[in-house]
Formats: structure tokens, sequence, C-alpha cells
């Protein structure tokens, strides 16, 4: 039986073939990879925030003509804001209230900002069904508390914004804010 030894070498049936094989695979790998990029790209950069939306992901809100006792309506992502200058006496009024009493327990301090406990920043919807409450105009019905009156279902806000009485679940939500200065705030 004669047996031809250089037809059987490892170079001679696929050494070459092994080579070109991983060079056709790794190509082939590589194209389905950029392949699926361009496919996955524009689907995901879809899912991103478009321009008008970004704009309106911060406000900035002078202050400086917000007398104490009086708020002013401001909007924020397309819904009602709340800036309220707190006088002393609603300060005092806020604290006096036992929080242990409250639904939803919170302190004024833990919804202002240290160094501005004065101005209370919440949204203008009530945590019921989403309505505006009133109290933030000239004139407009405060409630029980001296804060804000909910119209539709009767929900009473005190000067710290806490629901007090009616069907609320929640006190009015306070959104991120930060000071830029003594007399602009930037919320969002």
């Amino acid at each position: 039986m004669a047996h031809d030894a250089g037809t059987d070498t490892p170079a001679a049936t696929g050494g070459e073939g092994v080579r070109r094989r991983d060079f056709i695979n790794i190509a082939a790998v590589s194209a389905a990879g950029v392949g699926g990029i361009a496919v996955v790209y524009p689907l995901v950069s879809q899912m991103s925030a478009s321009a008008d939306v970004l704009a309106e992901s911060s406000t900035e809100v002078d202050l400086s003509q917000v007398e104490p006792g009086q708020a002013i309506k401001a909007i924020f992502r397309k819904q009602p804001l709340f800036v309220r200058n707190l006088t002393p006496a609603e300060i005092a009024e806020a604290n006096k209230v036992d929080v242990a009493s409250l639904r939803d327990p919170q302190t004024l301090a833990e919804r202002t900002k240290e160094g501005h406990e004065n101005w209370l920043i919440t949204m203008g919807v009530c945590t019921h069904l989403g309505c505006v409450p009133l109290g933030a105009g000239e004139g407009e019905v405060k409630g029980e508390f001296g804060g804000y009156f909910c119209p539709c279902h009767g929900s009473h806000y005190d000067t710290a914004a806490r629901i007090r009485k009616g069907p609320a679940p929640k006190n009015l939500v306070v959104p991120e804010y930060e000071f830029t200065s003594d007399t602009v705030v930037k919320i969002g």
C-alpha cells in the first residue's frame, strides 16, 4: 500500500484553507455587525427626545417681582407651576403642624431648599385627578388652610402645599429645582 506522504500533511490539505475560512468568517461576522448597527441605530435614535422636548426640559423663573405672601403661576413641561413667597406667618403656620397627623407627612423644610425656606415651588396639579388648584392667582380661593384649593373635588392644601382635607392622596409635587442666584430659580 503506497501512501503519498506529501498529500496528507496539514499544510497541503487545509493549512491554507483554514486561514482563508477564518478570514471569510471574520468578514461575514463584521459585515453582519455593521448591518445590525445600521438597522438598530435609527430605531434607537428615534426614541431620544426631540428638540422641542429638550427645550422644555428646564425653565427659569425670575423671583425678583414676587412679594412675600404672593404666588405666581408659570409653565413647566406644559403643566402649571406654582411659585410662592411665603411670609414669616405662613412659615410659622406650616411649621406648627404635627407632621404625623398628615396624610402625606412632610415638613416645610423637606419641601423647600435650605437658605430659601420662604420659596415654595410646586407643580400646580392636584394629586387626585389632575385638576389645577386655586390659590396662586390674586383673589383666588385658598381653601381652609390658606394654601391651595382644588375646586374639582374639594381638596384643601396648606401653606406648604400639603394635603390636609379632601380626596387628594399626596401633597402637591415639588419638582427638581436649584437657585442660580438669589432671584432666579431653574426648574428641571
